[in-house]
């Protein structure tokens, strides 16, 4: 069934066996891109398991997926990991990374380290929302161009341009030493 399309209608009709299929097949990679967007990996299953509580609820209410289930399964990991940055900032609440420290590093290694990953994560929160979601899916999942246009309704020439503003602005935020926008 991996290579087999998901069935919508079967879907929609919350079919057991389609709706476990599409959970077995899509959360790894939803799981992937809120990692990739969170860089914490208990944020990013929180996120990943939200996003198929939401796609039962929608799928109940007479909603969900039309056409393309996996770009509506990016398109509500994308909302959620907004959401999350959203009240992160209306709480002002420090989103640490301990997850990439090195555990056996000494302390002023682990300063520096955590110094370069908040200046990463700084420089990464100042590029557009459209921006990070395709960093996140071509970077952080690893999908083609074309899969990347297909997620988000794009020409592929509109994802490329898109890619390389942002890697242009991750580049100027993190040479000048400090993000700016």
């Amino acid at each position: 069934m991996t290579g087999v399309p998901i069935d919508l209608g079967r879907l929609r009709a919350l079919d057991p066996v389609i709706l476990s299929e599409a959970h077995r097949r899509h959360l790894p990679e939803i799981y992937r891109y809120a990692y990739y967007r969170t860089n914490d990996s208990a944020r990013a299953e929180d996120i990943a398991g939200e996003v198929f509580l939401q796609l039962i609820e929608a799928l109940n209410a007479g909603k969900g997926p039309r056409q393309n289930l996996r770009g509506w399964l990016y398109g509500t990991a994308s909302n959620l990991v907004d959401g999350y940055y959203r009240k992160a900032v209306a709480r002002e609440v420090e989103l640490p990374n301990h997850e990439l420290m090195a555990e056996d590093a000494d302390p002023s290694s682990q300063a520096e380290q955590l110094e370069r990953i908040h200046t990463v994560q700084a420089a990464f929160a100042r590029l557009t929302p459209e921006q990070k979601h395709v960093l996140a899916l071509r970077l952080g999942n690893g999908f083609t161009v074309k899969e990347t246009a297909s997620l988000l309704g794009k020409r592929p020439g509109a994802v490329r341009a898109l890619q390389f503003r942002a890697i242009h602005s991750l580049r100027q935020n993190l040479s000048d030493g400090k993000p700016s926008l």
